[in-house]
């Protein structure tokens, strides 16, 4: 005859499952039983000075707050004037790959341009005037023009 399939190790695991739902459902009926809503015992208050607390605010401490009054984020900051047109030199383009890089006059600075932001032809030692605008891997050169 064959051995039973049912070890002792699998008998001892079905036996803690079956027990541990009959106590889910015990656990359950009590609550039933007691009347008491699940939200109640979960709901917190927060007094004066931030603290949480199980028991309602005291109505009568209240402060009346002008909501104009309060400042959300960063202070505002003046408007700064950046110079939308920028002064620079063709360092690198290349005709048969349509891109290429200008270095800014003042700051020193390479950014790259592609064929599309060019309003005319340029070569490399061109003088030229750009705009910046943000592209997926930093800031891009459009609508170059010689100067």
């Amino acid at each position: 005859m064959a051995k039973s399939q049912n070890s002792y190790n699998k008998q001892d695991n079905e036996k803690k499952r079956l027990k541990k739902r009959k106590d889910k459902l015990q656990k359950k009926e009590e609550r039933k039983s007691s009347g008491e809503s699940g939200l109640d015992s979960m709901i917190a208050y927060v007094d004066e000075y931030g603290n949480i607390t199980d028991t309602p605010p005291d109505l009568s401490k209240r402060e009346k707050i002008d909501a104009s009054t309060i400042e959300i984020g960063v202070a505002r900051r003046e408007d700064v004037v950046m110079p939308t047109e920028r002064i620079g030199k063709i360092d690198f383009f290349d005709d048969s790959k349509g891109f290429g890089f200008i270095k800014e006059k003042d700051t020193q600075e390479k950014f790259f341009v592609h064929v599309k932001g060019l309003l005319e032809t340029v070569k490399e030692g061109d003088n030229v005037s750009f705009e910046l605008e943000r592209g997926l891997k930093g800031m891009n050169a459009v609508r170059v023009k010689k100067v």
